[in-house]
């Protein structure tokens, strides 16, 4: 059983799903950087990551069966747009084949009402996957977060028509979370969450950690993951997860 437990159809819902959200995603993009083109020019920037850790744990659920993993990506921002690229290694109880997770993503981050919000979707895409898997899958993300002093709270909401797996199931993420810098170039942070799929393998997650930025480009995070059903397997177990990330 993986992350999101043995779920998912056709892919045929995901590419009506993930064309319609990418579509209407970049033509908001588009039209809002025009708009704010317009009152004031601003120039697209793009920002590499790489990272090491010693697992990849998504939602509570380590991705990697417990194993280390090494992870890249590339994003690009213009205005209130942004775009971009992630890669990861995995492995999945009794799935010899598929061997890396490939996500892409888009959205726009407006602020109004005294928070910033990031209105998305995103593409997880696996390699190597066995025949009749159909792993792929898309979601539509709503998040929003907002600054109070040192401390910032959010919370996001993801749904996908067509979830991870062979069976044909709706899902949906919600999160809370929050951080907190109690010093410079330390923060605290945390997320509550609960993932629903319509084939009840419904499960919380939390995790709390410690981040310390060690230069203006590398920074190390050790955090404590965990759900409340072990039952599903042992990847869905408590964790300490230590990663160290270079941002350039």
């Amino acid at each position: 059983m993986t992350r999101k437990t043995q779920l998912k159809s056709s892919g045929r819902h995901d590419v009506w799903f993930a064309g319609a959200c990418l579509v209407g995603l970049v033509v908001w993009g588009i039209a809002s950087q025009a708009d704010a083109q317009a009152a004031e020019p601003s120039s697209p920037s793009i920002a590499w990551n790489v990272a090491v850790g010693s697992d990849y744990v998504f939602r509570g659920v380590s991705q990697t069966e417990e194993d280390a993993a090494i992870s890249g990506g590339v994003d690009l921002t213009s205005g209130t747009f942004y775009a971009g690229a992630w890669a990861s290694n995995v492995a999945f109880p009794g799935d010899l084949d598929t061997n890396a997770e490939i996500d892409v993503y888009a959205g726009i981050r407006p602020e109004f009402a005294g928070w910033n919000w990031d209105f998305g979707a995103v593409g997880y895409f696996y390699t190597g996957q066995p025949g009749g898997a159909d792993y792929d899958y898309v979601e539509a993300r709503v998040a929003a977060s907002r600054a109070f002093g040192p401390a910032t709270l959010g919370a996001a909401v993801y749904y996908s028509p067509d979830f991870f797996g062979v069976a044909e199931d709706e899902a949906t993420y919600v999160e809370a979370n929050a951080s907190f810098s109690p010093a410079d170039k330390w923060t605290v942070s945390g997320a509550v969450g609960r993932q629903f799929v319509s084939s009840d393998f419904d499960y919380t997650t939390w995790n709390l950690g410690l981040a310390r930025q060690l230069t203006d480009n590398l920074a190390l995070d050790v955090r404590y993951h965990d759900t409340d059903e072990h039952g599903f397997g042992d990847i869905y177990g408590s964790r300490a997860v230590v990663s160290l990330k270079a941002v350039f």
